[in-house]
């Protein structure tokens, strides 16, 4: 089966709304955009037009310590299509891309119970920092914001 990654369009949205259910057309491909996105989509043997099979969505992110670096915020391939070397392409693209624009590395979260995942990475050299380093993930919502927002100095 042959496929091809190419950079994400405004057309694409669609099959990414599909994939992940969100609404990206305005952060992704207004003036400013907030994230970068490529696109694996291949030719069905069964139809004339090309099937979006999988995503990888990414932007860039600065640590005062250690420098420019890619996130990887959501990567995405079609059950039916994992296991064909799609996922592997798009690691080695989002790696040679990440190497262009001189990042020290790329990071990303994946769910504890992601167990496909995890060894997906870590068979790509991924490091484990929630245990060897004891980062936690913590979050404000939207709530919270507001009132942060809000608050009197005091």
């Amino acid at each position: 089966m042959e496929y091809k990654l190419r950079k994400a369009e405004p057309k694409d949205v669609p099959d990414i709304l599909r994939l992940v259910k969100v609404d990206l057309l305005e952060d992704g491909f207004g003036d400013t955009p907030f994230y970068h996105c490529v696109i694996a989509e291949l030719q069905p043997q069964s139809s004339d037009g090309l099937e979006v099979v999988g995503f990888a969505m990414y932007y860039f992110t600065y640590d005062p310590w250690v420098g420019k670096q890619l996130y990887l915020e959501d990567f995405f391939i079609t059950q039916e299509y994992r296991g064909l070397g799609i996922g592997s392409h798009i690691m080695r693209h989002l790696s040679d891309l990440a190497m262009k624009t001189r990042c020290s590395g790329m990071m990303f979260v994946v769910a504890e119970n992601n167990e496909s995942s995890i060894q997906f990475y870590k068979r790509r050299g991924a490091e484990d920092l929630s245990q060897e380093e004891g980062w936690r993930l913590y979050r404000f919502d939207k709530e919270s914001l507001v009132k942060m927002a809000s608050a009197r100095e005091e």
